[in-house]
């Protein structure tokens, strides 16, 4: 008799409530970051001495981190059990942080946003892609026995190493011609400023020149 009844559409819906995945996490490194950033904050307002090591930035769009040797010291190894300032920023790489600022440690993410922290479920760590590389950072055909022979773990941890390598020279030479730039703009205020004050000298010897004619006739 209770085969020729339907199944109940309540109890249905409660198995697949029961059996639904677990909820997404963040990945630890950006909820540690976070983290990071709220409590510095939270800090900063409770105590009114002392300078910022990190902070978010105005907009509430990205973060500062303002003393990288206090940062290394002291909110590194408390988050992340090192104190290595380089590999922090390898790690914002990875899950596509940018760079912004050339004359300061500021960094931005679209999802990475102050008062959002759900966002960060939607964050990432960039995948390796084989044609960004170089062709004379490709391994030679002698060479492919032994790459097959590593581990797909070891293969990616070094194509994900050269990767942030790539970048970090690119952001350098981002930042070099960015201050090429910068020493000859001040070059040229300066050659104006010396030419306004030549001009200047000039006219005035003129002007003393005209008077003391004046004077002698």
């Amino acid at each position: 008799m209770d085969a020729d009844h339907p199944p109940d559409p309540s109890t249905s819906s409660r198995r697949s409530t029961t059996a639904s995945p677990k909820a997404k996490l963040p990945a630890p490194f950006l909820s540690k970051t976070y983290d990071l950033l709220e409590e510095e904050e939270e800090r900063e307002e409770n105590c009114s001495g002392g300078g910022r090591i990190v902070s978010w930035n105005t907009e509430g769009n990205g973060f500062v981190v303002w003393s990288p040797a206090e940062f290394s010291e002291h909110m590194l190894p408390r988050y992340f059990k090192h104190n290595n300032f380089s590999s922090f920023i390898r790690q914002l790489n990875t899950y596509g942080f940018k760079k912004t600022a050339s004359k300061r440690w500021e960094f931005q993410h679209e999802k990475f946003q102050k008062g959002c922290r759900h966002l960060l479920m939607e964050m990432s760590r960039k995948k390796c892609e084989p044609s960004v590389f170089p062709t004379y950072l490709k391994p030679s055909s002698g060479e492919t026995d032994h790459h097959h022979n590593q581990t797909p773990s070891s293969s990616s941890i070094e194509e994900e190493s050269m990767v942030l390598l790539m970048e970090e020279n690119k952001n350098l030479k981002k930042e070099k011609m960015e201050l090429e730039m910068q020493i000859q703009h001040f070059k040229s205020m300066e050659t104006k400023l010396l030419d306004c004050v030549s001009h200047y000298m000039g006219n005035n010897n003129q002007i003393q020149h005209n008077d003391s004619n004046k004077f002698l006739r």
